[in-house]
């Protein structure tokens, strides 16, 4: 991680200029004269001035701006990463106080992105080509038949690197960049040995510090108090809480809860109707094929009628068992059956299995963004629209989030489902 890091921070400081980081200098201007080579980009002295001819890897001040001002504008999901925003400059156009995981980020996903139409392609096609080596030896899984490719993709990543910037650039921490290949090889997959996790509990033992005398003290004592109580803990898991009744706890939790107030609606039928097949399905499109196995109906047919039905066969199918005097119908199905409250709370977020979810109107006002969401269904797929018989694969959908609705089936709102 911390060849990625500085390997980005060249990159970063070379681009943008940026005095005491840039490997672009008179300095490295004389090392070309002296080696011989690019003779095009040797210093020039005019009068008083050393005047530095532009590489292909310069920037103009107008490029910065616009590398700088993508960064400054990016939205990462929450948690993602720190607030990339905050570390950008647009008077100064430089970065400040990037940490270890900035630079993993920048180099794994942010960098590709920002320099796309600044930099002449042979140069940014070689940025990139480094950008994907650590992707690619960052996963959690890797291939071994495929290290052999990667390792010739680096060798050759390099030399095209060593082709545009200066021999300054190329540290010796930038070179270890061709072992990596073969210390995964020996050692394995790179997030197993990675220092991230343990930099981030650092945050947590510099909270310990009480006397900053003798921090080591303090660590130590804080420390031996929280494994006390976690053992403790495991003793009374069970043991009901005075104070706060358990369903305050549960909500002031991090899991499934809004993250705003509510405000009520009254959607329309067919969008309440909708809202209520996602809860519950199958059986009715069993019973369908079964009744129609004899028509010429086609599979698209019995989806829509499917769509169109369901509530209304649910709902009787409940009401017929409950005839019986002794029947299976839980409270629970008798609800769903029931069908939703027309007025329909809505939020501007939720957090649901501890992940964020915001509208499009919550996160136009947040420097983060969890409106953005993909789903992965196994759906109808049809050729054309004249084809009444399509087949169901998998097939991946993106959409913005604009409601956010939490369905009331009366009784179940205390947890019966």
């Amino acid at each position: 991680m911390h060849i990625e890091k500085n390997v980005c921070a060249n990159l970063i400081g070379t681009l943008l200029d940026i005095p005491g980081k840039t490997k672009d200098g008179v300095k490295s201007r004389l090392d070309l004269v002296e080696l011989n080579i690019r003779s095009e980009l040797a210093p020039q002295v005019e009068e008083k001035k050393i005047f530095l001819p532009p590489a292909c890897y310069t920037l103009s001040r107008a490029e910065k701006f616009s590398f700088c001002k993508t960064l400054s504008e990016l939205k990462v999901p929450e948690g993602y990463s720190s607030n990339i925003q905050s570390l950008v400059s647009l008077t100064d156009l430089k970065l400040y106080g990037l940490k270890s995981h900035d630079h993993h980020v920048l180099m794994q996903q942010l960098l590709p992105m920002a320099i796309r139409g600044i930099l002449p392609k042979h140069v940014r096609l070689a940025i990139i080509r480094l950008c994907f080596f650590f992707n690619a030896i960052c996963k959690k899984t890797i291939d071994t038949s495929q290290l052999k490719g990667i390792q010739e993709d680096v060798v050759v990543t390099l030399c095209l690197l060593e082709k545009y910037f200066p021999p300054s650039f190329f540290t010796i921490i930038v070179h270890l960049v061709v072992h990596l290949v073969r210390e995964i090889e020996f050692c394995g997959p790179v997030h197993l040995r990675w220092m991230y996790p343990f930099e981030r509990y650092m945050k947590v033992l510099k909270t310990y510090v009480r006397n900053r005398n003798r921090p080591e003290g303090c660590m130590v004592e804080n420390y031996i108090v929280e494994e006390a109580i976690e053992f403790c803990s495991e003793f009374i898991a069970g043991v009901s809480s005075i104070g706060l009744n358990s369903s305050v706890i549960k909500n002031n939790s991090n899991m499934d809860r809004a993250l705003s107030a509510s405000s009520f609606i009254k959607p329309s039928k067919e969008q309440l109707d909708q809202a209520h097949i996602y809860v519950i399905r199958i059986q009715h499109m069993e019973s369908l094929r079964k009744l129609n196995s004899s028509k010429a109906r086609s599979k698209k047919w019995i989806q829509e009628e499917h769509n169109r039905s369901f509530s209304r066969w649910l709902s009787t199918r409940v009401a017929l068992a409950l005839e019986v005097p002794k029947n299976s119908i839980t409270p629970s199905l008798r609800w769903i059956a029931h069908g939703p409250s027309l007025d329909v709370a809505t939020y501007s977020g939720y957090i649901i299995n501890g992940y964020y979810y915001h509208t499009k109107r919550r996160d136009d006002i947040r420097r983060v963004q969890n409106s953005g969401v993909s789903r992965t269904a196994t759906t109808m797929q049809v050729s054309s629209s004249k084809d009444k018989n399509p087949v169901m694969s998998d097939m991946t959908f993106y959409g913005v989030i604009r409601e956010i609705w939490e369905i009331d089936y009366h009784q179940l709102q205390n947890g019966d489902l």
